[in-house]
């Protein structure tokens, strides 16, 4: 039997892959961690109608969705380049891997 993709995390999938080729970055050279951030933005736009920053800690996550701070792509990524998930490295960070794009079957992995 085929697994897919939630329809969020497919968006999920889609948008980081778009978003690295676009800013030149690329995902963690662990393509674990990639697949975890994407899941965890994938979630929070399930629960919340956006993709809310999975790697920080919200007294009030909707008030955070609301300010749109934290929403991904965050104001530090996208005023300094700066990914505090490490979703999206620039090419000299000593964790950037190679890759702009992620396998499904990694996605499917960590979607139980």
């Amino acid at each position: 039997m085929e697994t897919k993709l939630s329809s969020s995390l497919q968006a999920m999938r889609m948008f980081s892959e778009t978003y690295a080729k676009k800013t030149n970055t690329f995902f963690c050279s662990d393509p674990s961690i990639t697949a975890v951030v994407i899941e965890g933005l994938a979630k929070h736009k399930e629960e919340y109608g956006a993709p809310l920053c999975p790697c920080r800690h919200y007294d009030d996550k909707e008030a955070e969705v609301s300010s749109a701070y934290w929403n991904c792509p965050c104001v530090p990524m996208r005023e300094r380049k700066e990914c505090h998930c490490m979703l999206f490295l620039n090419p000299e960070n000593e964790f950037a891997g190679g890759e702009q794009t992620i396998e499904e079957k990694l996605l499917l992995q960590n979607n139980l």
